[in-house]
């Protein structure tokens, strides 16, 4: 599995958590940014991490803001991606069994860091289910396609 990750200054610190989980699991990452606890708006964040998906050159995508709001709402702009804003082990895991979420966001000022390394690993570790769910998500599919 290849990891895109990135994010605004206000997610620097917790992205360097996330990154050092990504190591002790083994998982190829490439970290897109903020560098050194830069300003960047995090649109361009987003857009990059999300285009990197969209493309089949990472299998999934990490992005941390202030809220993961912005995050979200961002990649989602991009044709074929669903991203989810994650902040409970539920709703990590839901957002890929059920809804085959290739990205998940966070916000760093919402949760704290042994949360976040819970969360990345339920979210890692959890495959789409398909059953019920795929006419769902061959919906969401379609009117992503229909509102190109």
């Amino acid at each position: 599995m290849k990891i895109a990750i990135g994010c605004d200054e206000m997610g620097f610190e917790l992205k360097q958590v996330l990154i050092a989980r990504l190591k002790e699991k083994n998982i190829e990452f490439t970290d897109f940014g903020s560098f050194e606890n830069e300003k960047v708006l995090y649109p361009s964040i987003a857009e990059k991490v999300a285009l990197e998906v969209k493309n089949n050159d990472y299998d999934r995508g990490i992005l941390i803001c202030g809220t993961g709001i912005g995050m979200a709402i961002t990649a989602n702009k991009i044709h074929g991606i669903r991203a989810a804003q994650i902040h409970d082990s539920y709703s990590a895991e839901r957002a890929r069994k059920s809804n085959d979420a290739h990205i998940m966001t966070m916000g760093a000022l919402v949760i704290g860091p042994s949360l976040a390394v819970s969360l990345i690993d339920t979210w890692l570790d959890s495959d789409f289910s398909g059953g019920r769910s795929q006419a769902k998500v061959d919906l969401m599919e379609e009117i992503d396609q229909k509102n190109r």
